[in-house]
């Protein structure tokens, strides 16, 4: 079953591992033209190729994700450096 839309959060925190390049290069292509993947990132997309390692895949792998894709670059504070500490009740445990 096919996910309609794939949120990825945090992309290019680390390096890709060999295994996960290709893990992420089956998902694309099965993916590409059919359905929604969302990508969040603090990363430039400049750096994405580095992120990713290996030049053949990533070429591959950016080409499915980046085809038709939106940008929506946003600037400013993080949402939980604005919004402060929490309060008493939100505290864990």
């Amino acid at each position: 079953m096919k996910v309609q839309l794939l949120q990825i959060d945090d992309w290019g925190l680390e390096p890709l591992k060999p295994a996960h390049r290709n893990d992420l290069m089956e998902i694309m292509d099965d993916r590409h033209g059919q359905t929604s993947t969302l990508v969040i990132s603090q990363l430039p997309t400049d750096q994405w190729y580095a992120s990713i390692g290996d030049n053949t895949l990533a070429d591959a792998i950016l080409d499915r994700l980046m085809h038709n894709a939106h940008r929506l670059p946003l600037k400013g504070e993080s949402m939980r450096k604005l919004l402060g500490q929490l309060t008493e009740d939100e505290h864990l445990g």
